[in-house]
Order: structure tokens, then sequence, then C-alpha cells
């Protein structure tokens, strides 16, 4: 009887369900503004220069500055910096996530640690209006904070899901929320581009207005978060996993955190498939933090250019989360996502061979990205959700979101250190194709029913 009511209070055509759908959708709405803007276009090309104006005074814009950084006595490149950066966000995400997970499960109002993680987060990535002249060790402190702070959100955020929809409906779900965070994102950096291609009419320096421009996504970030805030503020914590009185939220969250990790190991198919993740989405959160870069570093194209690249993709990626939805209720999320782990093989090959100012063979590439985009990073998400047990989603998305966007580690780790010694971003992103294959590899192996049986959960009438 239990099963059946909570079946019945997941039901999609529920007017209560449809409400709580709608809002949930829109915080891939707000925080797309932070990934779109900041993390992806603008901000790893502005900080290199940052840090370049610090590391080789008087340089000329687009000189090669052979001389590094120091941090902690270590010599940093600083065309390495941003990508080091966002390393050591993920370390620390990877450390920090896995507490949250455990806590956000044992909270009696999850939506508002949801909204309290996403305001400190675009808190943040306002604050990097603030970062100007030579002031790159900012503007490493706070995207490490704004990475750390998304991803501590959207743990709670991916929970939901599982709470807002019932299984056989949860890729149509996943797909919507994110092809609404493509157009919201692509909106803002619409508006952007309008800023950065007019910016002596409006009296200020092309700096100024990156600087307005980031100052945007986080207020875009902060007001929008407000929705799904409302609108699912009467959903309550779990209640699979009692707070002990004696021990505590705190106290109870770390235990149970050590109780996930020691049953992790009663879920082989669910360990799998994180590992398979693990590689996959470490090739895609690269391609995506580090596309502009290598845009405007090797292949010298103009910010409005990247611009320009990056609003196709997301519009394109719309219709590719919505396309790749509905091939996944034809043929299973699992095939799908397998597919697209081969054409981000093939769009990385071809990434590598694009020419110097060829803008449309580049716009070409963009188009192939944004196809394959949408659909594997939601269908992901949604195939994941499946394998988690009742109950324990946050602390099964924490360990989900410790690799999730912008939080990808061994990917940027291995493109820095390709730069690093061969001075060229050509071999740094062709080197990802071994991400895409492994994961794939590892994905092809994930047997799906075994998994979501073992979970205790429904298997969707296509996997």
């Amino acid at each position: 009887m239990t099963q059946l009511r909570q079946e019945r209070d997941l039901e999609p055509r529920s007017p209560h369900t449809r409400r709580h759908q709608r809002s949930w959708y829109f915080y891939d709405w707000a925080n797309s503004a932070y990934v779109t803007t900041t993390s992806t276009v603008l901000f790893s090309p502005y900080l290199t220069a940052v840090a370049t104006r610090a590391a080789c005074p008087g340089l000329p814009s687009g000189g090669d500055c052979r001389t590094p950084l120091h941090v902690l006595g270590i010599p940093i490149a600083a065309g390495s910096l941003a990508p080091y950066t966002i390393t050591v966000s993920t370390i620390v995400s990877a450390i920090v996530l896995l507490f949250i997970g455990a806590v956000a499960d044992r909270s009696p109002r999850p939506t508002w640690l949801l909204g309290g993680f996403a305001w400190a987060g675009a808190v943040a990535a306002s604050l990097m209006f603030f970062v100007a002249g030579t002031r790159w060790q900012l503007g490493v402190a706070l995207l490490i904070v704004a990475n750390l702070c998304l991803g501590a959100s959207l743990i709670v955020y991916d929970a939901l899901l599982i709470r807002i929809s019932p299984p056989d409906d949860r890729d149509r779900v996943s797909s919507r929320g994110w092809a609404l965070g493509y157009l919201g994102g692509g909106l803002l950096l619409a508006l952007n581009l309008g800023l950065l291609s007019g910016y002596r009419h409006l009296g200020l320096s092309y700096e100024l207005a990156i600087r307005v421009s980031l100052l945007s996504a986080g207020v875009w970030w902060f007001g929008f978060t407000l929705i799904p805030l409302l609108g699912l503020r009467d959903l309550r914590g779990t209640t699979a996993t009692p707070v002990d009185r004696q021990a505590g939220v705190v106290g109870g969250s770390l235990e149970q955190l050590a109780s996930t990790l020691r049953e992790l190991r009663l879920y082989p198919q669910t360990l799998l498939f994180l590992l398979a993740y693990l590689f996959f989405n470490d090739g895609i959160q690269t391609v995506i933090g580090s596309s502009s870069l290598y845009g405007k570093q090797e292949l010298g194209f103009s910010d409005s250019q990247l611009i320009i690249t990056i609003l196709l993709v997301q519009f394109v990626a719309f219709g590719g989360a919505v396309l790749f939805g509905r091939l996944a209720a034809g043929f299973g999320a699992w095939r799908v996502v397998l597919g697209s782990l081969v054409m981000w093989t093939a769009v990385v090959a071809f990434a590598f061979f694009v020419p110097a100012g060829a803008f449309t063979v580049w716009l070409v590439l963009a188009v192939l990205i944004g196809v394959v985009l949408g659909g594997s990073q939601a269908l992901s998400r949604s195939l994941y959700s499946q394998l988690v047990p009742r109950g324990r989603e946050s602390e099964f998305f924490s360990l989900y979101q410790a690799m999730e966007r912008g939080t990808s580690w061994f990917g940027t780790l291995l493109f820095g250190l390709v730069y690093q010694f061969a001075h060229s971003y050509r071999w740094s992103i062709v080197a990802l194709v071994v991400f895409f294959a492994v994961g794939g590899w590892l994905l092809s192996r994930v047997r799906m029913r075994e998994g979501i049986l073992a979970a205790g959960n429904a298997v969707p009438a296509v996997v």
C-alpha cells in the first residue's frame, strides 16, 4: 500500500506534480546563465588574460608569456591557470559534496537548502566583477567557491527529480529541464553579446563590459532561483534516513555517509555507472569548459565570435535535448547515451583539425556539439536516477555531482598538463578522446535492469 501511495503521489498527470515539474525546470534556467556566460565563455580567457598581465607586465596582447606564476612556490604557466583552478575546485568538491549529500537527505526542507547553496554561489559569481588588473588570486578563489556552491545546489536539485517524476517519465522531465537551461543560458549570453559588441556606445571599456557580463550571470542565477524555491517549498525531507536525536543532523549525516560508502559495493551496477560517468563526463565538461580557451588562444577567434559560437551551441542543444529525450522513449536512455559517446569521440577528433581562423568550420563543429551535448547530459542524469535507492537520493547524487558539469578534474588536469609541456591546445583537446573511449566501454558493461532492481526501484518500460 505504501508503494502504491508513493506512485500516486508521483503521477505525472496530477496538477500538483505538474506544478512541481514546471518549478523544478527553472533551476536549470537559473544556473545555466552562470555555466554558459561565466564558466564556458568568458571567465577562463579573462582569468588567463589577468594572469598573463600579472606574470608578464607590458606584454602585447596575444603575446606568448613564458614567465610562470608562482602558486605556493609551484611554477604555473599563465595559460594553465584556468584549467588548474577548475581541477582544484573539483578536488575540493569531491570531498565536500559527499558530506553535503548526507546532510541534504536529512534536511526537513531540502528546497531551502537548494536556495541557500544557489544564492551563495550566485553571490560569488557576482563578485567576479571585481576581478580586475592583476587580481588573479581573487578570480581563482571566487571560481572555486562558485563551482562548489553550484555542485552543492545541484545535489539537492537532481535528487528532487526522483521526488517529482515516476521512472517512466524521468527521461522526459530531465530532458525538458536541460532544454530550458539551454534557452535561459543562451538568452543571457545573447544579451551579453550585444553588450560586448556595443560597449563603446555605452561608454565602457571592453574589460569593464566583460566584468558587467560576469555580474549579470550572478544576478540572473540569484533572481531566477526564486521560482523553484517558491514552487517546491511544500516538499519535505525524506523519512528513509531519520535523524538520530543524539547524533544530530551533522553527526548522523557523517555516520550515514560512512554507511553509504560501505553499502555502495552492494550496488555494483550503480558503482560501475559512476565509474563510467567519471570518465565520459570529464571529457564532456573539459570540452565545455575549455572550448573558449581553445577557440581564442589556439584558433584566434575574438570574444564576440566565441559568444556567437556558444549561442549556436545553446540553441541547437535545446533541440538536441528534446530529440534525445524522444529517442530514449523508443530505444532506451542507455543505448542513446552510448551512441552519444561515439559522437563525442568524433567531435573531439574533428576539433583537432579545425584550421586557425576558419570560423565557418568552427561553427559546423559547434552544431555537432550542440546536437550531442543536451541529450548526453540530460539522459545521464535520468539514467543514474534509476539506479539510486529510494530515500537516499541526495547521498547518491552527491557522488554523481562530484563528477558533474563544471567539476571535471581528470580532464582539466590532463588538458593543463598537455599544454604545460606541448604549448599547444590542439594536443590538449585531442587527448580527451581517451575519456570518451574508456567511459563508453565501461557504460556498455552496466546491466541496467539488474541495477534498477538491486536499488529497489521499478524498471521502466524501456531502459
